[in-house]
């Protein structure tokens, strides 16, 4: 039997199609804290990034509907906390404050934030109960 050939990816990143390029590179520089230049709005060496493309058409930019367009996780409670301080302090658009949910395998916590379109981004951060 053969090996199983698997690459591995760094990053990835969302492909987001705006209606005003020049306002939510702003946006995503100023609120979001990426890095915004006139191909990429990255942040932390492109663990979050996007690609903001000027649509050429108004009806062209749709966001998801009810969910999320991107989800970043976070690596601990404390760091989300820290997370949501920045990205309120800097102006984001908060769709939903901190959250905990229980479940069966441990504590989840989440917020969300949206840009000047309407994408939702997510950001969550968990533990598992103690064994």
């Amino acid at each position: 039997m053969s090996e199983k050939i698997k690459a591995k990816i760094e990053s990835s990143l969302t492909v987001l199609l705006v209606s005003d390029f020049e306002s939510s590179k702003k946006y995503y520089e100023e609120c979001l804290g990426c890095e915004v230049n006139e191909y990429w709005a990255i942040r932390d060496d492109f663990r979050l990034g996007f690609k903001l493309i000027q649509a050429n058409n108004k009806e062209d930019v749709r966001p998801n509907n009810g969910t999320w367009n991107t989800y970043a996780y976070v690596n601990n409670n404390e760091e989300l906390d820290l997370l949501y301080k920045e990205l309120k302090t800097n102006g984001a658009i908060i769709v939903s404050e901190p959250k905990l949910s229980e479940f069966d395998w441990g504590v989840w916590k989440e917020f969300s934030v949206r840009d000047l379109d309407g994408y939702v981004i997510g950001f969550g951060s968990g533990h598992k109960f103690d064994q």
